[in-house]
């Protein structure tokens, strides 16, 4: 219902709502696309009420690809919460485990000759769906949050505050010119967010 005494936002989402009453059968399960406005003065939800507690983000790749699999398992619970309010999700398109799926990148990082987990699919295609659940995993698992009231709130925590922003970083640094054209182009123009490159001044090829 959003903030308290934001009566405009309210009717909107209970007008929605009623609207779903129109569907000719069901049930009916539909996300409600506006995010939340930002907090008056009065009411200032900014920041996380319980935040995860994530480790700093090391400094060096070593650290890097040994911290990922640590950091999933800390904010596990949180995505297990959003399922369960949820009770669905968009991770899954890999056929991974998340721990699989973050293996599988830290292993391309470390060694690019590393082969696809999934023998029937190439390394490139393999790698995006890989990253697409790694990504979902971590917004679905933000979401649930007291305090994450939009979404672009959740991407700037995944892209600027955890390890696997900046795995994700560093594997766009290092194949936006891959001879494979399919890393390539995931690397230059399907990894990470036009708004996020270009607020640390990167390319956007």
């Amino acid at each position: 219902m959003g903030q308290p005494n934001d009566a405009e936002f309210q009717k909107r989402v209970l007008r929605a709502c009623l609207g779903l009453l129109e569907a000719e059968s069901g049930p009916v399960l539909e996300d409600y696309l506006e995010d939340i406005p930002a907090g008056s003065a009065e009411y200032d939800f900014t920041g996380m009420s319980c935040p995860i507690d994530l480790h700093p983000v090391p400094s060096n790749d070593s650290e890097l690809t040994n911290s990922l699999v640590q950091e999933i398992g800390q904010i596990a619970p949180w995505y297990e919460l959003a399922v369960d309010q949820r009770k669905r999700t968009t991770v899954g398109i890999s056929e991974l485990d998340i721990l699989d799926a973050a293996r599988f990148l830290i292993d391309f990082i470390e060694d690019p000759s590393s082969p696809s987990p999934r023998p029937e699919m190439d390394v490139g295609p393999m790698l995006k769906h890989t990253c697409e659940d790694l990504k979902a995993f971590y917004s679905e698992a933000m979401s649930a949050q007291p305090g994450m009231s939009s979404s672009l709130a959740v991407e700037n925590w995944l892209w600027n505050e955890t390890v696997l922003g900046k795995v994700l970083w560093n594997f766009r640094e290092e194949h936006v010119d891959d001879p494979d054209a399919y890393i390539g182009y995931l690397a230059r123009r399907g990894l990470i967010p036009d708004r996020q490159i270009q607020s640390k001044g990167a390319p956007v090829f």
